[in-house]
C-alpha cells in the first residue's frame, strides 16, 4: 500500500531547513509512486509485498568490502589456489565486492535458507534502509507473522545481484521447498522474466512416510532461469549416467559394463563363435551354446582376440567342429572337455588374476571376478548422444549409500558426516548438484554458490574436474556467512571454517574423518574474509596493509609479493603492482617521484618481473611510458564498481 507523508508545518516553530526536508521527502515519495505506477501499468503479473520498494533499491546501495586472505585456510599450490575462491561473509556485500566478476559467471547454483522457522536465517530490520549495517539481526521464528515478507525482502536484492553476476548465456539454478516456492517463483519471474524460465524441477529427496496424516512430502524443487533464454544452452544427460564409475582407475574415465552380444538373424553369421575364458577355460558363445540362434558378438573378431590376450595368454582361431565359425581359444590348449585338467589352465588363471590385481582392466570383462560371462566396457566420454532432461528427478533416491556420490537427503547427511563429521540441516546431495552442473555449465565454466553451506557445489566441481568428464575444467566461487545456528550450541560456531573449508580440504587431500582410504581429488582454493567497507572516505584513511587488501580485493588476479618497499603483488603477465602510500593520505607523501621509481626498478629486478610498472598513488610527478599510474582512491573505487564522483555503487545495466 502506498502512503504519502503528512505535510504539516507549525508556523511558530518551523525553520527553513525543516521546510526543505519535508519538501525533499515529498519529492522522493512522489518519485517512488511514479516508478511504481509505471511498473504496474506495463501489464503482466507483479508481486507486491510490504517493503518491496526498499528491497529493490538495496542492491544499488550496498557497499563493497575489502577481502583479507587467510593463508592458513588456503589449500593447494599457487596455480591450484588461483582457480577457486572461498569467501566468508555476507553474500550481498560479497557479490558487490566481486564487481570484476559481474557478467562473468556461467552458472549460479545455490540453496538459500527455506524459512522453516528452524533458525534458518537472520533478518536485521535496519537493512530495510541501510544494507551496510553490520548487525546480523535475529533469527526469524516460525510464529513471526511477517516471516514470509522478511524472507522476500532478504532474497530480492540478492536475486538482483545474482542476475548481474551472470553472463548473457548464464543460468541460475536455485533450490527451494514448498514453503517459499510460489514467492520465489514470482520474484524470479519479475527479475529474469517469465520467458526466461527454463524449468521447475521436482526431485525426490526421501522415501514415502506412511505415518503422516495427509500427504507425505517427498520432493523439493529447483527453479532454473536463464539470463537470456536465447543465449543459454541446456546440455544432454548421458544415458543412465548414474551407472558409470571408474572401478579400476582406468585412465579413460568412468565406464559401465555393456552386453557384448547383439541380436542378428543373418544366415551364416561369422560373428557366431566361441571364446575361451582365461579364468575358467570355459567356452562361451553369444547365446547359451553353439545351437543358439539370433545373437552374435557385436565387436570384431580382431578386437575380441586383442582384449582376450590382454589377460596374458596368446589366443588363436581354431575350428572346434561345433557347427559355428572357428573359436578364439588359448594357443595349444587341448582339454576342452575338462579345462581344469589342461596343463595351460593354471598359468592362464594366474596371469588373468594378476591382470585384475593390477587394475585398469581390459575392455573385455568377465563378471563374478572372472567366473561369469563377459561384458564390454562402455566409456562415459564416448557417449555422443544423451537424453533430454525431464523436470521430475525420481531416480536420485535409488542411488545406494555406498556409492561414491549419492542422491537423497539421507545420502547428503552421510556424505558430510563421512568427510568432516559435521551436521547441517538441509544439506543437498552431491548427485543433485552434479546433474545440474552437467546440464547448465559449459566446459571450463565458472560456478558461483552464494549460499554455499557445507560446500557441496565446490566438491562436485572438484569431482568433475578429477574425472575430466568431457575435458571439463570448472572453477568455483563459494560464499558463506559462516554461522552455525544449532540450538544446543552455547556459542555459535563458524561453519564456513568448521564445515565448508574442512570438507573441501578433506576431499582435495583424500583425508576424511572416517579413516578409510579415499581418492584425493586434488585442486585448491584461496580463502578470504570480508573486512572494511570501501568508499572514498575509508580508503583515504587506510593503513598501508589495509590499502593493500583493498587493491588485491578489487583485482583478484593479483598475486601477493610481501616484504618490499613499494612492490606489493604481480599480475598474470608477471608485471609488478606497486603502492606508494602514506597512511595520512597526503598527496606529497604518496606520490610517484624519480626516487620512488628507482626503488621500484630495484624491486622489479629482484623478483624478475616485466619492465612495466603498475603504480597506485595519490599523485604522479614523475612520468615515463612504462609507468601506468592508478590514482587513489579513484582507480580502486572504479574496480569495485563505485562511481568516484558520487561514491555510489554503479547500476550494472547488464543486470537489469
Amino acid at each position: 500500500m502506498i502512503k504519502f507523508s503528512s505535510f504539516q508545518l507549525n508556523e511558530k516553530d518551523c525553520s527553513w531547513e525543516q521546510v526543505q526536508e519535508q519538501i525533499d521527502q515529498l519529492k522522493n515519495e512522489n518519485q517512488h509512486l511514479k516508478a511504481q505506477l509505471e511498473e504496474y501499468t506495463q501489464g503482466g503479473i507483479k508481486i507486491l509485498f510490504s517493503g518491496k520498494a526498499n528491497a529493490q533499491r538495496i542492491a544499488r546501495k550496498v557497499k563493497p568490502r575489502t577481502l583479507r586472505e587467510i593463508k592458513n585456510l588456503c589449500i593447494g599450490n599457487e596455480e591450484e589456489k588461483s582457480k577457486n575462491l572461498v569467501i566468508e561473509g555476507d553474500n550481498l556485500k560479497t557479490m558487490a565486492t566481486l564487481y570484476q566478476y559481474h557478467g562473468k559467471i556461467d552458472l549460479i547454483i545455490t540453496d538459500p535458507p527455506y524459512n522453516t522457522g528452524n533458525k534458518d536465517f537472520r533478518y536485521n530490520d535496519k537493512w530495510n534502509e541501510d544494507p551496510n549495517d553490520e548487525g546480523l539481526g535475529d533469527y526469524v521464528s516460525s510464529d513471526d507473522t511477517s516471516k514470509h515478507t522478511k524472507w522476500m525482502k532478504f532474497m530480492l536484492p540478492r536475486l538482483q545481484m545474482m542476475k548481474q553476476m551472470l553472463k548473457p548465456s548464464g543460468v541460475l539454478a536455485i533450490c527451494i521447498d514448498y514453503r517459499e516456492l510460489f514467492n520465489l517463483g514470482k520474484m524470479l519471474d519479475e527479475i529474469f522474466g517469465e520467458e526466461n524460465r527454463l524449468a521447475i524441477i521436482s526431485w525426490q529427496k526421501a522415501t514415502v512416510n506412511n505415518l503422516v496424516k495427509h500427504v507425505s512430502v517427498c520432493t523439493e524443487y529447483v527453479l532454473v532461469y536463464a539470463k537470456d533464454k536465447e543465449d543459454a544452452k541446456t546440455n544432454l544427460l548421458p544415458k543412465s549416467f548414474a551407472d558409470y564409475e571408474n572401478r579400476d582407475n582406468d585412465p579413460l574415465g568412468d565406464w559401465t559394463g555393456n552386453s557384448p552380444v547383439a541380436k542378428d538373424l543373418t544366415p551364416n553369421n561369422k560373428n557366431i563363435y566361441a571364446i575361451q575364458s582365461p579364468f575358467t577355460g570355459e567356452l562361451i558363445y553369444p547365446g547359451k551354446d553353439a545351437t543358439s540362434q539370433g545373437t552374435d558378438w557385436r565387436n570384431t573378431k580382431t578386437n575380441m582376440k586383442k582384449w582376450l590376450e590382454e589377460y596374458g595368454m596368446e589366443y588363436e582361431e581354431r575350428d572346434l567342429k561345433d557347427g559355428v565359425f572357428p573359436a578364439l581359444v588359448i594357443k595349444d590348449f587341448k582339454n576342452f572337455a575338462d579345462p581344469q585338467q589342461d596343463s595351460l589352465m593354471r598359468t592362464s588363471y594366474e596371469k588373468a588374476q594378476q591382470r585384475l590385481a593390477e587394475r585398469n582392466w581390459p575392455k573385455l570383462l568377465f563378471l563374478k571376478k572372472g567366473l561369469g560371462r563377459p561384458r564390454i566396457k562402455r566409456y562415459l566420454k564416448d557417449i555422443k548422444e544423451g537424453k533430454v532432461a525431464v523436470d521430475y528427478w525420481n531416480d536420485l533416491i535409488s542411488i545406494p549409500l555406498d556409492k561414491k556420490i549419492g542422491g537423497s537427503s539421507e545420502n547428503a547427511t552421510h556424505e558430510l558426516r563421512d568427510r568432516v563429521n559435521g551436521q547441517l540441516i538441509g544439506v543437498k546431495p552431491l548427485e543433485l548438484f552434479k546433474r545440474i552442473i552437467r546440464l547448465w555449465c559449459p566446459s571450463n565454466g565458472l560456478v558461483l554458490d552464494p549460499f554455499a553451506g557445507s560446500g557441496t557445489a565446490g566438491e562436485v566441481v572438484l569431482q568433475l574436474n578429477r574425472e575430466r568428464e568431457r575435458e571439463r575444467n570448472h572453477s568455483f566461487i563459494l560464499i558463506e556467512q559462516g554461522f552455525n545456528p544449532k540450538e544446543e550450541d552455547k556459542k555459535e560456531k563458524n561453519w564456513c571454517r568448521t564445515l565448508l573449508q574442512k570438507r573441501l580440504q578433506a576431499v582435495i587431500t583424500g583425508k576424511w574423518v572416517d579413516g578409510k582410504t579415499h581418492e584425493a581429488l586434488g585442486g585448491g582454493f584461496r580463502f578470504f574474509e570480508l573486512t572494511k567497507q570501501v568508499d572514498s572516505f575509508t580508503i583515504l584513511r587506510m593503513e598501508k596493509q589495509e590499502l593493500i587488501d583493498a587493491i588485491l580485493s578489487s583485482r583478484l588476479n593479483y598475486y601477493l609479493l610481501p616484504n618490499n618497499t613499494y612492490l606489493i603483488a604481480k599480475n598474470q603477465k608477471n608485471e609488478g603492482i606497486y603502492l606508494v602510500w602514506n597512511s595520512d593520505g597526503k598527496k606529497r607523501k604518496s606520490e610517484i617521484t624519480e626516487e620512488v621509481y628507482c626503488q621500484c626498478v630495484l624491486e622489479q629486478k629482484k623478483h624478475g618481473l616485466a619492465s612495466i610498472y603498475h603504480i597506485y598513488a595519490r599523485n604522479n610527478t614523475y612520468q615515463t611510458p612504462i609507468i601506468i599510474f592508478y590514482k587513489i582512491p579513484d582507480k580502486i573505487l572504479i574496480d569495485f564498481g563505485i562511481d568516484p564522483a558520487t561514491d555510489t555503487f554503479v547500476n550494472d545495466e547488464k543486470g537489469k
